[in-house]
């Protein structure tokens, strides 16, 4: 198939790869910090839900390792977000994932 030319990066194979979407939607990030110093638990240590057009929700956890500057293992879950709630900063107040 032919893509167009500025839907074509070059992959870490050195071989050109063409962007394709899968879908769009909504996220929410957040990350986690001890609630009573208000430190981060972990540096890079973050939770990510993205709700598609359609509704889909997944949620990816990334995890950082400790070999590896910048390098995180991430776990994928299709979930519900149930009633979790998170802090807001901006707004002073626990507010809904979606």
């Amino acid at each position: 198939m032919k893509y167009p030319r500025e839907v074509i990066t070059i992959g870490s194979s050195g071989k050109p790869e063409a962007r394709v979407l899968i879908e769009q939607g909504k996220y929410i990030r957040y990350t986690y910090l001890d609630p009573k110093t208000g430190k981060p638990i972990a540096k890079g240590k973050e939770s990510i839900w993205l709700k598609s057009k359609e509704g889909r929700i997944e949620h990816l956890f990334f995890i950082p390792l400790k070999k590896g500057k910048g390098k995180a293992l991430v776990i994928r879950k299709e979930e519900s977000p149930k009633e979790r709630k998170i802090w807001d900063n901006k707004k002073k107040k626990a507010i809904d994932l979606f």
